[in-house]
């Protein structure tokens, strides 16, 4: 069994943060992981993305080849249109639907959202108006992940929500909990796609 990864956004969004969640994951449920990152221009808002490859027998290559990937996992619509070329045909792009315009000539939404909505398999979750309503402005991220739990189907939904108390076990239970429960409206947001 393997899973491809890709996750994006924006710098600043909290994408290394779910890759270090799904590897913790992974490392404690005995799987093999590669990870490639690019920060780009991260503390300027710049494109953030991360190849993350699982699997329960041997890996080559940390990077994800064109027309093979099992998810795009990304915080901004548009950079998650970005990588589709790198998509399988069955597989699932997992995005907010909340843009982040941080460039001039930013697409518009309903283009965005048309583009996103013709394909085959997408889950599109406001995050960011989900944080905001339950005051968790920090927890967009870990709710995309719990968005996309149900198709991470390497790991269970109970290995990552243990991953999250053991990243974020140093910063308090507070935090730990506040970050579950982001990752579980998440996932019964996900629910309603």
């Amino acid at each position: 069994m393997k899973q491809d990864i890709i996750l994006s956004g924006v710098g600043g969004q909290g994408i290394l943060s779910i890759a270090t969640i799904i590897g913790e994951a992974a490392t404690q449920a005995g799987l093999t992981l590669k990870q490639a990152e690019v920060h780009g221009m991260s503390q300027r808002g710049g494109d953030v993305q991360s190849n993350l490859r699982l699997s329960d027998g041997e890996i080559a290559s940390d990077l994800i080849a064109v027309g093979t990937a099992d998810m795009i996992l990304s915080l901004e619509p548009m950079e998650a249109l970005r990588y589709i070329p790198y998509l399988n045909k069955d597989g699932w792009v997992i995005t907010s639907s909340s843009p982040f315009k941080n460039i001039p000539n930013y697409p518009e939404d309903e283009a965005l959202m048309a583009e996103l909505r013709a394909l085959p398999h997408v889950v599109m979750v406001d995050v960011d108006a989900l944080a905001k309503e339950h005051s968790m402005p920090k927890c967009a991220n870990v709710m995309l992940l719990g968005a996309a739990a149900r198709y991470l189907n390497i790991l269970s939904v109970e290995e990552l929500r243990e991953s999250i108390a053991r990243v974020f076990g140093t910063k308090g239970e507070a935090v730990v909990e506040m970050n579950r429960r982001a990752f579980d409206l998440g996932h019964a947001a996900s629910d309603l796609k």
